[in-house]
């Protein structure tokens, strides 16, 4: 690399502003939603060692730049936006539910010190002041956006929480996934009752953006699941099998037809037909152990899967084929896609 090039690089990593150089995609003009995703870039990190990368928030507008918002944070798991200003959002993040009110410019933590590793983070669209967050030891609630909060997990046998899901169309109807499986509550966490038994933990549940009352989720080593009934009951999705561990799910946001699934050993697993065939779809990638990936309701046919440790891939003929888009070495724990205001 000429000296030059290296100083402009430099900057942007200094600014924390990033062109997408070798593998630019989409037209500006396109993108509708803001794309935000929670990234830790791990190549060539030790501890105790200075790096320039940073970790924690990237947002792009237009998919063809990248900032890097707020501060260097080692691991976040998962983002919620309020859904009156996209201006205010919260992170899971290792020391706890981190909330900002300015788009990313200043941040508080709003979990005490007994409040933390939280997992996953979810804003009630009912009333957006409540706010849940799943953790290590249980389920925690807000209804004063993270001024305080309240362990709200009566009746889950095994507390540990992997992920919790707020139904958009139903008020107080909340789903969780725990250590040892799926539980549901429909009185705002007041109470829990198990609707579905897992031997491993559920890694994701995720809502259809077509049909409300049908969620899917995917498990540690029990396989996935789907609900019809607004997670009232589950059926298993026998023709993906319980052999990889699973870790995430997408609903395509415009295609009811359409889906994916990622996993340990599972690559990209997608369905045109509404789920009752599945492909492999993981040709082009660099291996199989997918660590989360999402669909772009931006561009048609369009997934984002991260390998281990790789760099974020893109396919924009929903997994036929694939190539390197961004983050050379990383872990990219969420995706979220905001609509532009």
């Amino acid at each position: 690399m000429r000296i030059s090039a290296f100083v402009r690089l430099l900057q942007q990593i200094l600014l924390g502003v990033f062109i997408f150089q070798s593998t630019a995609i989409g037209n500006p003009g396109e993108a509708k939603h803001t794309l935000y995703m929670m990234a830790s870039l791990t190549k060539d990190f030790t501890i105790g060692r200075r790096t320039l990368h940073k970790s924690g928030v990237f947002r792009s507008n237009d998919r063809q730049t990248l900032e890097h918002v707020g501060f260097h944070h080692p691991r976040i798991d998962g983002a919620a936006f309020d859904p009156r200003d996209s201006s205010v959002f919260y992170l899971a993040a290792l020391n706890g539910i981190l909330g900002t009110r300015d788009r990313g410019q200043s941040w508080r933590i709003l979990t005490g010190w007994n409040m933390t590793e939280p997992k996953d983070v979810a804003v009630d669209p009912h009333r957006p002041d409540r706010i849940y967050a799943a953790l290590p030891d249980g389920i925690i609630l807000s209804q004063d956006q993270g001024k305080t909060w309240a362990y709200k997990d009566k009746g889950i046998k095994r507390k540990y929480t992997q992920v919790i899901a707020v139904d958009r169309t139903h008020p107080d109807r909340i789903i969780a996934g725990t250590e040892l499986g799926i539980y549901l509550s429909e009185d705002a966490a007041e109470r829990w009752k198990p609707v579905l038994p897992t031997q491993a933990t559920v890694n994701d549940i995720v809502q259809s953006p077509h049909q409300s009352d049908v969620f899917i989720a995917v498990t540690q080593s029990d396989g996935a699941w789907i609900s019809s009934d607004c997670g009232s009951s589950w059926k298993p999705i026998s023709s993906i099998g319980n052999s990889h561990t699973l870790h995430q799910a997408a609903f395509h946001p415009k295609d009811s037809e359409k889906m994916a699934i990622c996993g340990w050993g599972a690559g990209v697993l997608t369905t045109e037909d509404g789920g009752i065939t599945w492909k492999h779809r993981s040709e082009g990638l660099p291996s199989k152990n997918i660590w989360s990936l999402a669909i772009d309701p931006d561009f048609p046919n369009r997934i984002y899967a991260n390998p281990y440790q790789e760099a974020v891939y893109v396919s924009d003929d929903f997994g036929r084929s694939w190539r390197p888009f961004l983050f050379d070495g990383t872990l990219v724990f969420d995706y979220v896609f905001i609509p532009e205001e």
